[in-house]
């Protein structure tokens, strides 16, 4: 259990936005994701790589869930066919990130977002969390 709760509230515009894609990151700097690049910035702030995955996106979404599920202070909100939306808790002061994770079977990849609900900077514990889980993705037991 957290010593503060500093969770703040659950963005209301988080899944595939109306062009399919995820929602950009803002430029707070407390933010990834592998769909959107920051104009002005320099090309690896806010960018990650998508999870590249062989096989069946299908597949690819279950051993993700997978990890998901191992991990500790995360819970999975949604969870449906090509979706994910995963909430991430530290464990003292309670802040909360918001983990989306969107498959793209046609380029065989899945792509991330995960941003902070409060403060203007993370000190870069989205991009370490989501390297984390792409090696747990890339190591798991199919």
């Amino acid at each position: 259990m957290a010593l503060l709760n500093l969770a703040g509230t659950r963005p209301n515009r988080l899944g595939p936005q109306a062009d399919g894609r995820l929602r950009p990151c803002s430029s707070a700097g407390n933010c990834v994701c592998s769909q959107h690049m920051l104009a002005g910035r320099d090309p690896g702030a806010g960018h990650i790589q998508p999870f590249r995955y062989a096989g069946r996106g299908a597949d690819a979404m279950t051993r993700l869930l997978a990890v998901l599920l191992q991990q500790p202070r995360c819970t999975v909100v949604t969870y449906g066919a090509g979706y994910f939306h995963a909430e991430f808790r530290s464990a003292t002061l309670g802040l909360v990130d918001d983990v989306e994770f969107l498959l793209a079977e046609s380029e065989s990849v899945i792509h991330l977002r995960s941003a902070s609900r409060r403060w203007l900077s993370d000190f870069g514990i989205n991009r370490a969390r989501l390297e984390e889980l792409r090696l747990a993705f890339d190591t798991i037991d199919e």
